[in-house]
């Protein structure tokens, strides 16, 4: 399972879109990653629990349970249009900027080539399918990925080994190993020095992990609590290796291939750099976690649209009709973005800075709505629409009046507001009596010893990877 996590998360947003971002901004993008990893724990520890006692299988079904309909079915469109022309479309276009560039094959072809391949496996064998291969994906990713970071290194020490390419790296590049960058570095808009570690990168790596529907529904699927657990933990762990695999790439074709017209580039690039034998692997492996993800979304289209909407207007249909309607929702999703992909993306030099700032337009209402959801027993339905505007509306207006703000920030910012604004909804529309649907932390029993096992094998893992990423 928790192979499956990172399978659905790697894709070319990650392998390609990040190590771009590292080409051009440093190993300080690898606070993604290295965050992610406690926010995993943290979901494993709070979250899960709440999602698995409630026998759900989307997260707009949470917000029905919790709150009414009408949350469900907002937010049940909202996310069929990001994951359509936010996730789809990205994976597709890097996907196809990958292709074009080992291989020469044109775009639009290698689009309907990546897209056609996912919908052969995932449209047919379902979410189980899907988690299946991803076991043998993840070990093709994680071989080659740490095979290119071998190899780069190694042409960058002049073949004396992995430590003294390293060692060269940093010292012809020592501001791409800044963490914390400052306010007069030029990249300091996507990521605003020390608020990067206590401000809105959190508020997006909780909406991520815990509430996006095409990375939870992995976690959905387990057979109980300890299953969950042991497999995020584990996820969490790998989630460690990412900046190996990623990021570290992306510094090094500052060196190796300087002068990209694009920095997407960067990685299909240092490909081509690779012996043949090890070419093929690599380019396997990035072709997999493409695959992997478009699955995912694939699916969790699937799911939210027939399970949210459809089945809501249509009941009593057999099981196989809503099989049916399931598979054409994915293949139009599949169809439109591919058509969307390349106006959409192709004047973005870092495809990743861009989904981060536009899905950072909704998370931090989605973050408000389910964790005064869960923690809070007073939330009604109400402050969560309340918030879920809220969040669109404040950003634009951010964007708008302040646009030299880092959209980190902005998320920080927003995340506070809509937070205030939801509790003062919630505080004058209760009555004495009313009645509140509550499927709140208050209800899970944690008395068992599993979660001491998830916290300390969770930080067990943590410094393991750290261990390895450093030394």
């Amino acid at each position: 399972m928790g192979a499956s996590l990172i399978a659905a998360n790697i894709s070319a947003e990650q392998i390609i879109g990040m190590s771009g971002s590292g080409y051009v901004i440093g190993l300080g993008i690898a606070s993604y990653e290295w965050m992610a990893a406690i926010t995993l724990i943290i979901v494993g520890k709070y979250f899960l629990p709440v999602f698995l006692k409630q026998k759900i299988y989307t997260m707009p079904q949470f917000l029905e349970q919790r709150y009414d309909h009408r949350v469900r079915n907002i937010m049940a469109i909202f996310w069929l249009g990001v994951y359509v022309f936010v996730n789809l479309t990205s994976v597709l276009w890097l996907g196809a900027l990958a292709i074009e560039t080992v291989t020469g094959v044109e775009p639009v072809y290698g689009m309907l080539f990546l897209g056609a391949f996912a919908a052969g496996y995932s449209l047919y064998g379902g979410l189980k399918a899907v988690a299946l291969t991803d076991i043998i994906q993840v070990v093709v990713l994680v071989a080659g990925g740490l095979l290119m970071s071998y190899i780069c290194l190694d042409l960058i020490g002049d073949g004396r080994g992995i430590f003294a390419g390293f060692t060269e790296l940093t010292g012809r590049l020592p501001e791409k190993f800044d963490m914390i960058l400052s306010p007069e570095n030029p990249h300091y808009i996507d990521l605003p020095g020390i608020s990067v570690l206590v401000g809105g990168l959190w508020v997006m790596n909780i909406s991520y992990w815990g509430f996006n529907q095409y990375i939870v529904q992995r976690i959905l699927a387990a057979k109980d609590l300890r299953e969950g657990q042991r497999g995020i933990a584990f996820a969490a762990f790998l989630k460690l290796l990412m900046p190996l695999i990623v990021v570290l790439p992306g510094i090094a074709a500052v060196v190796l291939m300087p002068g990209l017209e694009r920095s997407d580039q960067a990685y299909p690039a240092l490909i081509e750099l690779m012996p043949v034998g090890i070419k093929g692997l690599v380019f396997a492996a990035v072709v997999a976690a493409i695959v992997s993800s478009l699955g995912s979304m694939m699916n969790s289209i699937s799911t939210i649209f027939t399970m949210d909407l459809y089945a809501f207007y249509r009941r009593d249909r057999v099981q196989s009709h809503y099989v049916a309607v399931g598979r054409g929702a994915s293949l139009a999703a599949l169809l439109l973005a591919t058509v969307c992909a390349g106006p959409l993306l192709g004047s973005f030099d870092q495809a990743f800075q861009y989904i981060q700032e536009f899905t950072g337009f909704f998370t931090p209402g989605i973050a408000v709505m389910f964790l005064l959801g869960i923690f809070w027993k007073r939330a009604t339905a109400v402050s969560a629409l309340v918030a879920a505007v809220g969040s669109a509306v404040l950003s634009l207006l951010f964007k708008l009046l302040l646009p030299e703000m880092p959209f980190m920030d902005r998320v920080g910012w927003v995340f506070a507001l809509c937070l205030g604004m939801a509790v003062i909804a919630a505080l004058l529309g209760s009555r004495p009596g009313a009645q509140v649907n509550s499927v709140t932390l208050g209800e899970v029993d944690f008395s068992t010893g599993r979660d001491y096992n998830l916290a300390g094998t969770g930080v067990a893992l943590i410094l393991l990877g750290l261990y390895v990423t450093w030394w």
